[in-house]
């Protein structure tokens, strides 16, 4: 990309020559003293959280056997990874730049910045491909074990990963600015159009996520309405919280954390591409940038450690290693049989999984589908 290079004035600004033309590195270098105090925090506070979270997650899943072989856990697995990266990257490569001032090279810096946006694009994916699971898991709960097989998962998660980590690196591999006029203010050597259709990408993902829960609420809503026709006011509807309430209050849930952490900084992004941000501006893009690292932090709650089965997995791990250990655990009273390998339902948790009758159920599809036998009865 033409002669570039690096060097500081008397003044003390870095500035990095692009074909001739200078960017000012200090520019992108905005925060004050109390801000860096206070982003400081929360990175060193959220990244380690993160971390061990993800870490732990993952650790359950590759040591259970009927986990690590189901196409739901797999791709909870892919979250948790993305979001170990994302801990990794962008707490060590934000706090270089915006704390310690650390300028590095063009290919240093591109380099840094390809990582976190691997790891933040490859879990917003994984999101995508969790909410699909669990649309082919209502919508198609008859042959959910054909259409989404460990295989077709595991082949899913490779184009995943391939298509995140050939995206994320394009700036390092030459798609990075030729002037000063094309060159994003919130990230340095990165390009607007580059910018515009990363983030496009990213709001396409989202929109696909919002819509399979939005199908997955509407055909709960239009089941447990037939269910109440079906047996009266008095039945199963009252004594329990209907179906479609809790699907909507987990969702909800979700959706609102994952909106709440992505929307501010993408805005800004969107923003940059055709106007001019201001120091104000591109101060707020930094705090809000350190959402996605604590919608990162919050992932394992929301889709690992509220499912059930990871628990007892994760407990029955920790017995293992006690006895290893020869240490006594009063553990016995919380773990119960996992499913065997052979029940490929998906992982949904408790709050998405209430009971009917005392028939234990692995999935919503199961819920419905034991409805519907007891109708015919």
């Amino acid at each position: 990309m033409g002669g570039s290079y690096f060097f500081r004035t008397h003044s003390g600004q870095y500035l990095i020559t692009i074909n001739r033309s200078c960017v000012d590195l200090t520019s992108y270098m905005v925060l004050s003293d109390t801000e860096k105090k206070a982003i400081g925090s929360i990175c060193f506070l959220a990244g380690p959280i993160t971390l061990l979270e993800n870490s732990l997650v993952l650790v359950v899943i590759a040591a259970t056997t009927s986990l690590r072989r189901r196409p739901s856990y797999m791709f909870i697995g892919s979250l948790a990874l993305a979001d170990v990266f994302a801990s990794c990257f962008f707490t060590t490569s934000f706090l270089d730049f915006h704390l310690f001032h650390r300028s590095d090279c063009p290919t240093a810096y591109l380099f840094k910045l390809g990582g976190v946006t691997m790891a933040f694009t490859s879990s917003v994916g994984s999101l995508l491909l969790t909410a699909l699971d669990r649309y082919l898991c209502i919508y198609h709960a008859s042959s959910y074990k054909v259409l989404l097989t460990r295989w077709r998962a595991m082949l899913s998660l490779l184009i995943l990963w391939s298509t995140t980590i050939v995206i994320s690196f394009l700036p390092l591999m030459g798609w990075r600015c030729p002037s000063t006029m094309t060159c994003s203010h919130l990230f340095p050597y990165i390009r607007k159009d580059y910018l515009g259709c990363w983030t496009s990408f990213i709001l396409v993902f989202l929109a696909l996520i919002l819509g399979a829960y939005a199908l997955i609420l509407w055909k709960a809503h239009r089941h447990e309405s037939s269910m109440t026709s079906l047996q009266g006011a008095a039945g199963t509807g009252h004594a329990r919280m209907r179906m479609d309430i809790r699907l909507a209050r987990t969702f909800g849930l979700i959706v609102l954390i994952l909106v709440s952490c992505w929307l501010p900084v993408l805005s800004f992004m969107l923003a940059d591409v055709s106007v001019i941000l201001t120091h104000a501006q591109q101060r707020a893009f930094a705090f809000c940038s350190t959402l996605c690292l604590v919608n990162s932090a919050v992932n394992p709650l929301l889709y690992a450690l509220r499912c059930r089965e990871l628990r007892v997995a994760l407990v029955q791990l920790l017995q293992t290693l006690c006895e290893i250990g020869r240490c006594k655990t009063a553990t016995e009273d919380l773990t119960s049989g996992l499913p065997s390998a052979e029940n490929n339902f998906t992982a949904i948790s408790e709050d998405e999984l209430p009971e009917l009758g005392t028939t234990p159920l692995n999935s919503v599809s199961g819920m419905v589908n034991n409805q519907q036998l007891n109708i015919r009865k």
